[in-house]
Protein backbone atom coordinates (compact mmCIF):
# COMPACT_ATOMS: atom_id res chain seq x y z
CA UNK A 1 0.00 0.00 0.00
CA UNK A 2 1.51 3.38 -0.96
CA UNK A 3 0.94 6.50 0.75
CA UNK A 4 1.31 9.87 -1.29
CA UNK A 5 0.07 13.23 -1.00
CA UNK A 6 -2.37 15.03 -3.08
CA UNK A 7 -3.67 18.82 -3.68
CA UNK A 8 -7.76 18.85 -4.41
CA UNK A 9 -9.29 22.09 -4.56
CA UNK A 10 -12.76 21.96 -2.51
CA UNK A 11 -15.92 24.69 -2.03
CA UNK A 12 -17.50 24.23 1.35
CA UNK A 13 -19.43 26.49 3.35
CA UNK A 14 -18.95 27.20 6.93
CA UNK A 15 -20.62 29.51 9.86
CA UNK A 16 -17.53 32.23 10.74
CA UNK A 17 -17.96 34.12 13.76
CA UNK A 18 -16.62 37.66 12.96
CA UNK A 19 -15.73 39.84 15.72
CA UNK A 20 -18.27 42.28 15.02
CA UNK A 21 -20.73 39.32 15.43
CA UNK A 22 -18.80 38.48 18.52
CA UNK A 23 -19.38 41.65 19.92
CA UNK A 24 -22.88 42.06 19.52
CA UNK A 25 -24.11 38.97 20.58
CA UNK A 26 -21.98 39.70 23.86
CA UNK A 27 -23.52 42.73 24.12
CA UNK A 28 -26.99 41.40 23.74
CA UNK A 29 -26.89 39.37 26.41
CA UNK A 30 -26.11 41.57 29.19
CA UNK A 31 -28.19 43.80 31.29
CA UNK A 32 -27.48 47.65 31.88
CA UNK A 33 -25.68 47.79 34.59
CA UNK A 34 -23.37 44.93 32.92
CA UNK A 35 -23.33 47.00 29.72
CA UNK A 36 -22.34 50.11 31.76
CA UNK A 37 -19.40 47.87 32.91
CA UNK A 38 -18.37 46.47 30.06
CA UNK A 39 -18.61 50.13 28.30
CA UNK A 40 -16.05 51.66 31.08
CA UNK A 41 -13.54 49.06 30.01
CA UNK A 42 -13.94 49.65 26.76
CA UNK A 43 -13.11 53.46 27.47
CA UNK A 44 -9.99 52.34 29.82
CA UNK A 45 -8.40 50.09 26.73
CA UNK A 46 -9.21 51.87 23.64
CA UNK A 47 -8.01 55.47 23.27
CA UNK A 48 -9.96 55.84 20.17
CA UNK A 49 -13.29 55.62 21.94
CA UNK A 50 -14.48 58.82 23.78
CA UNK A 51 -17.33 59.47 25.70
CA UNK A 52 -19.32 62.47 24.61
CA UNK A 53 -19.88 65.19 27.22
CA UNK A 54 -23.59 66.18 27.39
CA UNK A 55 -24.40 70.04 28.45
CA UNK A 56 -27.43 71.25 30.04
CA UNK A 57 -27.43 75.28 29.04
CA UNK A 58 -27.50 76.05 25.24
CA UNK A 59 -24.83 78.09 24.95
CA UNK A 60 -22.11 75.53 26.18
CA UNK A 61 -24.07 72.75 24.52
CA UNK A 62 -24.27 73.80 20.55
CA UNK A 63 -21.27 72.08 19.39
CA UNK A 64 -20.57 69.37 21.63
CA UNK A 65 -18.41 67.28 19.04
CA UNK A 66 -16.17 70.52 18.42
CA UNK A 67 -15.58 69.87 22.83
CA UNK A 68 -14.82 66.43 22.48
CA UNK A 69 -12.04 67.39 20.28
CA UNK A 70 -11.08 70.04 22.08
CA UNK A 71 -10.75 68.12 25.23
CA UNK A 72 -9.02 65.20 23.35
CA UNK A 73 -6.44 66.70 21.29
CA UNK A 74 -2.82 67.11 23.15
CA UNK A 75 -2.06 70.12 20.68
CA UNK A 76 -4.66 72.17 22.80
CA UNK A 77 -4.12 73.35 26.59
CA UNK A 78 -7.57 74.12 28.90
CA UNK A 79 -7.85 77.04 30.56
CA UNK A 80 -10.19 77.78 33.18
CA UNK A 81 -11.65 80.84 33.53
CA UNK A 82 -12.50 82.47 36.82
CA UNK A 83 -15.24 85.02 36.93
CA UNK A 84 -16.53 87.22 40.19
CA UNK A 85 -19.72 88.16 39.90
CA UNK A 86 -19.92 92.12 41.41
CA UNK A 87 -23.77 91.20 42.66
CA UNK A 88 -23.26 90.73 46.17
CA UNK A 89 -26.19 89.01 48.64
CA UNK A 90 -25.09 91.57 51.41
CA UNK A 91 -28.19 91.07 53.87
CA UNK A 92 -27.25 87.17 53.47
CA UNK A 93 -23.35 88.66 54.57
CA UNK A 94 -24.75 90.65 57.36
CA UNK A 95 -26.92 88.53 58.86
CA UNK A 96 -24.47 85.41 58.74
CA UNK A 97 -21.28 87.55 59.84
CA UNK A 98 -23.22 90.18 62.41
CA UNK A 99 -25.00 87.92 64.55
CA UNK A 100 -24.01 87.11 68.10
CA UNK A 101 -21.15 85.03 68.82
CA UNK A 102 -18.11 83.88 66.90
CA UNK A 103 -18.24 83.85 62.85
CA UNK A 104 -15.41 81.28 62.79
CA UNK A 105 -16.89 78.89 64.61
CA UNK A 106 -20.53 78.82 62.95
CA UNK A 107 -18.06 78.41 59.37
CA UNK A 108 -16.60 75.73 60.95
CA UNK A 109 -19.71 74.03 62.49
CA UNK A 110 -21.19 74.54 58.71
CA UNK A 111 -18.20 72.47 56.97
CA UNK A 112 -18.29 69.62 59.38
CA UNK A 113 -19.86 66.63 57.77
CA UNK A 114 -23.18 65.73 59.19
CA UNK A 115 -22.70 62.77 61.62
CA UNK A 116 -25.58 61.04 59.26
CA UNK A 117 -23.04 60.71 56.34
CA UNK A 118 -21.04 58.41 58.39
CA UNK A 119 -22.06 54.16 58.37
CA UNK A 120 -21.11 51.65 60.59
CA UNK A 121 -19.94 48.49 58.85
CA UNK A 122 -22.18 45.68 60.76
CA UNK A 123 -20.85 43.69 63.24
CA UNK A 124 -20.64 40.25 62.35
CA UNK A 125 -21.64 37.01 64.72
CA UNK A 126 -17.79 35.73 64.70
CA UNK A 127 -17.06 39.44 66.17
CA UNK A 128 -20.18 39.68 68.58
CA UNK A 129 -19.14 36.14 70.07
CA UNK A 130 -15.33 36.93 70.02
CA UNK A 131 -15.87 40.44 71.58
CA UNK A 132 -17.62 38.72 74.74
CA UNK A 133 -15.17 35.87 75.27
CA UNK A 134 -12.24 38.61 74.96
CA UNK A 135 -14.27 40.32 77.87
CA UNK A 136 -13.67 37.14 80.12
CA UNK A 137 -9.45 38.15 80.02
CA UNK A 138 -8.97 34.59 78.60
CA UNK A 139 -5.61 32.60 78.60
CA UNK A 140 -3.64 32.02 75.42
CA UNK A 141 -4.82 28.49 75.02
CA UNK A 142 -8.37 29.37 75.48
CA UNK A 143 -8.46 32.14 73.36
CA UNK A 144 -7.17 29.32 70.32
CA UNK A 145 -9.63 27.21 71.37
CA UNK A 146 -12.12 29.78 71.31
CA UNK A 147 -11.31 30.65 67.83
CA UNK A 148 -11.69 27.97 66.19
CA UNK A 149 -15.01 27.11 67.75
CA UNK A 150 -16.22 30.46 66.87
CA UNK A 151 -14.63 29.55 63.45
CA UNK A 152 -16.90 26.19 62.99
CA UNK A 153 -20.44 28.08 63.55
CA UNK A 154 -22.42 28.20 60.49
CA UNK A 155 -24.72 31.43 59.86
CA UNK A 156 -27.76 30.14 62.15
CA UNK A 157 -25.60 29.80 64.71
CA UNK A 158 -24.90 25.77 64.85
CA UNK A 159 -21.90 24.18 66.04
CA UNK A 160 -20.39 22.42 62.96
CA UNK A 161 -17.29 20.67 64.16
CA UNK A 162 -17.51 17.51 67.30
CA UNK A 163 -15.16 18.35 70.59
CA UNK A 164 -13.19 15.69 69.58
CA UNK A 165 -12.32 17.26 66.30
CA UNK A 166 -11.50 20.99 67.70
CA UNK A 167 -9.29 19.11 70.42
CA UNK A 168 -7.28 17.79 67.67
CA UNK A 169 -7.05 20.54 65.65
CA UNK A 170 -5.98 23.01 68.32
CA UNK A 171 -4.41 20.90 70.11
CA UNK A 172 -5.97 21.06 73.57
CA UNK A 173 -7.24 18.67 76.11
CA UNK A 174 -11.23 17.70 75.99
CA UNK A 175 -11.81 18.98 79.16
CA UNK A 176 -10.46 22.34 77.88
CA UNK A 177 -12.66 22.69 75.05
CA UNK A 178 -15.91 21.43 77.08
CA UNK A 179 -14.83 24.38 79.21
CA UNK A 180 -14.72 26.97 77.00
CA UNK A 181 -17.71 25.64 74.73
CA UNK A 182 -19.66 26.43 77.62
CA UNK A 183 -18.53 29.53 78.17
CA UNK A 184 -19.32 30.36 74.60
CA UNK A 185 -22.80 29.06 75.05
CA UNK A 186 -24.35 30.89 77.52
CA UNK A 187 -22.88 34.11 75.17
CA UNK A 188 -26.10 36.19 73.50
CA UNK A 189 -27.81 35.54 71.48
CA UNK A 190 -29.50 32.55 73.26
CA UNK A 191 -28.79 29.01 71.76
CA UNK A 192 -25.78 30.00 70.20
CA UNK A 193 -22.40 26.91 69.03
CA UNK A 194 -25.27 24.54 69.75
CA UNK A 195 -25.11 21.00 68.04
CA UNK A 196 -28.71 20.40 67.06
CA UNK A 197 -32.25 21.93 67.50
CA UNK A 198 -33.32 20.38 70.56
CA UNK A 199 -30.41 21.79 72.55
CA UNK A 200 -30.55 25.34 70.98
CA UNK A 201 -34.18 25.17 72.15
CA UNK A 202 -33.29 23.96 75.62
CA UNK A 203 -30.47 26.42 76.21
CA UNK A 204 -32.74 29.40 75.65
CA UNK A 205 -34.96 27.67 77.97
CA UNK A 206 -32.81 27.31 80.53
CA UNK A 207 -31.31 31.51 80.22
CA UNK A 208 -34.75 32.38 79.88
CA UNK A 209 -35.44 30.58 83.60
CA UNK A 210 -38.72 28.64 81.83
CA UNK A 211 -39.30 25.27 83.90
CA UNK A 212 -41.75 23.81 82.61
CA UNK A 213 -42.02 19.70 82.00
CA UNK A 214 -44.52 19.57 78.96
CA UNK A 215 -42.38 21.82 77.24
CA UNK A 216 -39.02 20.17 77.75
CA UNK A 217 -40.46 16.75 76.78
CA UNK A 218 -41.91 18.07 73.81
CA UNK A 219 -38.50 19.51 72.50
CA UNK A 220 -36.68 16.20 73.94
CA UNK A 221 -39.10 14.07 72.09
CA UNK A 222 -41.91 15.34 69.81
CA UNK A 223 -40.24 17.69 67.64
CA UNK A 224 -41.24 15.83 64.86
CA UNK A 225 -44.83 16.01 65.79
CA UNK A 226 -44.62 19.59 66.25
CA UNK A 227 -43.36 20.52 63.36
CA UNK A 228 -46.43 18.49 61.43
CA UNK A 229 -48.46 20.28 64.05
CA UNK A 230 -50.13 16.87 64.76
CA UNK A 231 -50.75 17.95 68.67
CA UNK A 232 -53.51 15.08 69.38
CA UNK A 233 -50.51 12.45 69.00
CA UNK A 234 -48.38 14.78 71.79
CA UNK A 235 -51.48 15.01 74.19
CA UNK A 236 -51.96 11.03 73.65
CA UNK A 237 -47.88 10.53 74.53
CA UNK A 238 -48.21 12.94 77.37
CA UNK A 239 -51.26 12.02 78.41
CA UNK A 240 -52.49 15.71 78.87
CA UNK A 241 -54.85 17.73 77.58
CA UNK A 242 -54.60 19.18 73.90
CA UNK A 243 -55.22 22.68 75.80
CA UNK A 244 -52.18 22.09 77.83
CA UNK A 245 -50.00 21.32 74.60
CA UNK A 246 -50.97 24.14 72.78
CA UNK A 247 -50.35 26.40 75.68
CA UNK A 248 -46.26 24.55 75.74
CA UNK A 249 -46.86 24.83 71.71
CA UNK A 250 -46.97 29.20 72.49
CA UNK A 251 -44.03 29.35 74.57
CA UNK A 252 -41.65 26.83 71.73
CA UNK A 253 -43.11 29.76 68.99
CA UNK A 254 -41.66 32.22 70.46
CA UNK A 255 -37.99 30.74 70.89
CA UNK A 256 -34.82 31.60 68.22
CA UNK A 257 -34.57 28.38 66.13
CA UNK A 258 -31.87 30.40 64.44
CA UNK A 259 -29.59 32.00 66.75
CA UNK A 260 -27.43 33.79 64.21
CA UNK A 261 -30.33 35.07 61.96
CA UNK A 262 -29.65 38.63 63.22
CA UNK A 263 -25.95 38.36 62.66
CA UNK A 264 -26.70 37.60 58.57
CA UNK A 265 -25.21 39.59 55.95
CA UNK A 266 -27.89 39.33 53.28
CA UNK A 267 -28.05 42.45 51.69
CA UNK A 268 -31.25 43.19 49.45
CA UNK A 269 -31.60 43.09 45.99
CA UNK A 270 -32.13 46.27 44.10
CA UNK A 271 -33.46 45.81 40.59
CA UNK A 272 -33.10 48.81 38.22
CA UNK A 273 -35.36 48.08 35.15
CA UNK A 274 -33.78 48.13 31.66
CA UNK A 275 -37.23 48.88 30.08
CA UNK A 276 -40.38 51.06 31.32
CA UNK A 277 -43.93 50.42 29.78
CA UNK A 278 -46.15 53.32 30.83
CA UNK A 279 -49.85 53.81 29.58
CA UNK A 280 -50.27 57.34 27.96
CA UNK A 281 -53.62 57.66 27.21
CA UNK A 282 -55.49 54.36 25.73
CA UNK A 283 -52.02 52.89 24.74
CA UNK A 284 -48.59 51.88 25.95
CA UNK A 285 -45.27 53.49 25.19
CA UNK A 286 -42.00 51.78 25.43
CA UNK A 287 -39.20 53.35 27.32
CA UNK A 288 -35.62 52.06 27.26
CA UNK A 289 -33.79 53.08 30.36
CA UNK A 290 -30.58 54.63 29.05
CA UNK A 291 -29.83 56.53 32.46
CA UNK A 292 -25.91 56.60 33.27
CA UNK A 293 -24.96 54.73 29.83
CA UNK A 294 -22.12 56.81 28.35
CA UNK A 295 -22.81 58.86 24.78
CA UNK A 296 -19.93 57.21 22.94
CA UNK A 297 -18.12 59.19 20.13
CA UNK A 298 -14.28 58.24 17.94
CA UNK A 299 -11.49 60.42 19.06
CA UNK A 300 -11.17 62.43 15.68
CA UNK A 301 -8.05 63.36 16.40
CA UNK A 302 -7.16 59.95 15.85
CA UNK A 303 -8.96 59.53 13.33
CA UNK A 304 -6.95 62.45 10.89
CA UNK A 305 -3.87 60.49 12.26
CA UNK A 306 -4.50 58.02 10.38
CA UNK A 307 -4.75 59.95 7.02
CA UNK A 308 -2.40 62.11 8.16
CA UNK A 309 0.66 61.79 5.51
CA UNK A 310 3.73 62.85 7.98
CA UNK A 311 4.43 62.82 11.58
CA UNK A 312 3.05 58.88 11.73
CA UNK A 313 4.42 55.74 11.51
CA UNK A 314 2.83 52.80 9.59
CA UNK A 315 2.36 50.80 12.74
CA UNK A 316 1.17 53.31 14.51
CA UNK A 317 -1.75 53.75 11.51
CA UNK A 318 -2.30 50.25 11.65
CA UNK A 319 -2.76 50.41 15.53
CA UNK A 320 -5.27 53.23 14.91
CA UNK A 321 -7.39 51.36 12.36
CA UNK A 322 -7.97 48.54 14.68
CA UNK A 323 -8.70 50.59 17.38
CA UNK A 324 -11.01 52.91 15.24
CA UNK A 325 -12.75 50.31 13.70
CA UNK A 326 -13.14 48.21 17.00
CA UNK A 327 -14.91 51.43 18.63
CA UNK A 328 -17.30 51.39 15.49
CA UNK A 329 -18.28 47.78 15.89
CA UNK A 330 -19.21 48.87 19.63
CA UNK A 331 -20.94 51.64 18.65
CA UNK A 332 -22.86 50.03 15.93
CA UNK A 333 -23.29 46.69 18.12
CA UNK A 334 -25.02 49.02 21.22
CA UNK A 335 -27.26 50.86 18.90
CA UNK A 336 -28.43 47.16 17.11
CA UNK A 337 -28.41 46.05 20.85
CA UNK A 338 -31.58 48.63 21.51
CA UNK A 339 -33.57 48.36 18.59
CA UNK A 340 -33.43 44.29 19.10
CA UNK A 341 -34.63 44.80 22.84
CA UNK A 342 -37.38 47.44 21.82
CA UNK A 343 -38.59 45.26 19.18
CA UNK A 344 -38.96 42.51 21.90
CA UNK A 345 -40.61 44.56 24.32
CA UNK A 346 -42.96 45.43 21.36
CA UNK A 347 -43.67 42.21 20.55
CA UNK A 348 -44.27 40.99 24.12
CA UNK A 349 -46.53 43.96 24.29
CA UNK A 350 -48.08 42.84 21.44
CA UNK A 351 -48.94 39.36 22.56
CA UNK A 352 -49.33 40.29 26.37
CA UNK A 353 -51.78 43.60 26.08
CA UNK A 354 -54.36 41.96 28.20
CA UNK A 355 -51.51 41.32 31.20
CA UNK A 356 -50.17 45.09 30.91
CA UNK A 357 -54.01 46.33 30.83
CA UNK A 358 -55.41 43.85 33.82
CA UNK A 359 -52.84 41.47 35.48
CA UNK A 360 -51.89 38.86 36.27
CA UNK A 361 -54.80 36.52 36.02
CA UNK A 362 -54.83 37.61 32.15
CA UNK A 363 -51.14 36.57 31.34
CA UNK A 364 -51.33 34.44 27.94
CA UNK A 365 -48.95 31.17 27.59
CA UNK A 366 -46.33 32.19 25.41
CA UNK A 367 -42.80 30.95 24.14
CA UNK A 368 -39.83 31.95 22.44
CA UNK A 369 -40.72 30.98 19.00
CA UNK A 370 -44.14 33.29 18.82
CA UNK A 371 -41.79 36.07 19.83
CA UNK A 372 -39.10 35.12 17.35
CA UNK A 373 -41.48 34.64 14.36
CA UNK A 374 -43.29 37.88 15.22
CA UNK A 375 -40.02 39.96 14.51
CA UNK A 376 -38.18 37.41 12.15
CA UNK A 377 -34.99 36.27 14.53
CA UNK A 378 -33.77 33.35 16.08
CA UNK A 379 -34.71 31.94 19.16
CA UNK A 380 -31.17 31.79 20.79
CA UNK A 381 -31.47 35.93 19.82
CA UNK A 382 -34.57 36.24 21.97
CA UNK A 383 -33.40 33.56 25.01
CA UNK A 384 -30.15 36.48 25.03
CA UNK A 385 -32.18 39.32 24.74
CA UNK A 386 -34.39 38.46 27.07
CA UNK A 387 -32.22 36.88 30.01
CA UNK A 388 -30.83 39.07 32.92
CA UNK A 389 -33.82 41.86 31.93
CA UNK A 390 -35.94 43.35 33.93
CA UNK A 391 -39.19 45.71 32.92
CA UNK A 392 -40.86 48.07 34.71
CA UNK A 393 -44.67 47.63 33.82
CA UNK A 394 -47.88 49.09 35.29
CA UNK A 395 -48.77 45.69 37.37
CA UNK A 396 -45.42 45.81 38.78
CA UNK A 397 -41.37 44.86 37.94
CA UNK A 398 -40.62 41.65 36.26
CA UNK A 399 -37.95 39.96 34.16
CA UNK A 400 -38.71 39.18 30.32
CA UNK A 401 -38.49 35.78 31.28
CA UNK A 402 -41.78 35.85 33.35
CA UNK A 403 -44.12 36.42 30.03
CA UNK A 404 -43.07 32.90 28.67
CA UNK A 405 -45.62 30.18 29.99
CA UNK A 406 -46.04 27.14 29.34
CA UNK A 407 -50.37 26.75 28.73
CA UNK A 408 -52.20 24.74 30.87
CA UNK A 409 -55.93 23.46 29.52
CA UNK A 410 -58.99 24.56 30.65
CA UNK A 411 -62.21 22.30 30.71
CA UNK A 412 -63.83 23.91 28.06
CA UNK A 413 -60.08 23.53 26.09
CA UNK A 414 -58.83 26.71 26.01
CA UNK A 415 -55.78 27.19 28.08
CA UNK A 416 -53.64 29.67 29.94
CA UNK A 417 -50.39 30.68 31.62
CA UNK A 418 -49.12 28.35 33.80
CA UNK A 419 -48.60 31.83 36.27
CA UNK A 420 -51.74 32.81 36.03
CA UNK A 421 -52.57 28.81 37.14
CA UNK A 422 -49.90 29.58 40.31
CA UNK A 423 -51.75 32.97 41.25
CA UNK A 424 -55.55 31.66 41.28
CA UNK A 425 -53.85 29.05 43.62
CA UNK A 426 -52.65 31.41 45.82
CA UNK A 427 -55.40 33.07 46.07
CA UNK A 428 -57.37 29.80 46.97
CA UNK A 429 -55.02 29.19 49.71
CA UNK A 430 -55.30 33.00 51.05
CA UNK A 431 -59.20 32.92 51.58
CA UNK A 432 -59.09 29.48 52.97
CA UNK A 433 -60.17 29.01 56.59
CA UNK A 434 -57.03 28.62 58.40
CA UNK A 435 -58.38 25.97 61.01
CA UNK A 436 -59.42 24.03 57.96
CA UNK A 437 -56.87 24.64 55.38
CA UNK A 438 -57.75 23.14 51.41
CA UNK A 439 -55.65 20.07 50.63
CA UNK A 440 -54.23 19.80 47.05
CA UNK A 441 -56.87 17.69 45.91
CA UNK A 442 -59.36 19.93 47.30
CA UNK A 443 -57.78 23.06 45.36
CA UNK A 444 -57.72 21.13 42.77
CA UNK A 445 -61.45 20.53 42.62
CA UNK A 446 -61.68 24.15 43.19
CA UNK A 447 -59.81 24.95 40.43
CA UNK A 448 -61.64 22.93 38.15
CA UNK A 449 -65.06 24.40 39.34
CA UNK A 450 -63.08 27.73 38.02
CA UNK A 451 -62.68 26.01 34.38
CA UNK A 452 -59.25 25.10 35.05
CA UNK A 453 -58.08 21.53 34.70
CA UNK A 454 -54.53 20.60 36.40
CA UNK A 455 -54.16 17.08 38.03
CA UNK A 456 -53.36 17.37 41.81
CA UNK A 457 -49.51 16.37 41.50
CA UNK A 458 -49.43 19.75 39.30
CA UNK A 459 -51.54 21.79 42.21
CA UNK A 460 -48.12 20.31 44.91
CA UNK A 461 -45.41 21.40 42.33
CA UNK A 462 -47.41 25.04 42.09
CA UNK A 463 -47.63 25.47 45.53
CA UNK A 464 -43.97 24.44 46.29
CA UNK A 465 -42.87 26.53 43.82
CA UNK A 466 -44.51 29.09 45.80
CA UNK A 467 -43.37 28.42 48.71
CA UNK A 468 -46.41 27.62 50.85
CA UNK A 469 -46.32 24.72 53.33
CA UNK A 470 -48.58 21.99 53.03
CA UNK A 471 -52.00 21.60 54.19
CA UNK A 472 -50.99 20.13 57.32
CA UNK A 473 -48.24 22.49 57.85
CA UNK A 474 -50.99 25.23 57.34
CA UNK A 475 -53.40 24.28 59.74
CA UNK A 476 -53.50 27.25 62.81
CA UNK A 477 -55.58 26.33 66.10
Amino acid sequence: MVLDLRQRLGLTQQLVMTPQLQMAIRLLQLNRLELVDAIQQELVENPALDETQETDTEESGQNTVEETREETSPEKEVSVEEKITDQVEWENYLNEYNSYGSAHFEAEEKERPQFEAFTASPQTLKDHLLWQFLMTLPGEAEERVASLIIGNINEDGYLEADIDEIARAVPASRETVEAVLSLIRSFDPPGIASASLAECLLTQLTQLGIDDPVVTEIIRNHLKDLENKNYKAIARALKIKIETVLAAVNIIKNLEPKPGRQFRQDEPRYIIPDIYVYKFEDDFVIMLNDDDLPRLSINPYYKKAVHREAGTSRETKEYLRERIRSASWLIKSIQQRRKTIYSVMESILKFQHDFFEHGIAHLKPMILRDVADDIGMHESTISRVTTNKYVHTPQGVFELKYFFNSSINRVDGESMASASVQDKIRQVIKAENPKKPLSDDKIADILKQSNIDIARRTVTKYREALGILPSTKRKQF
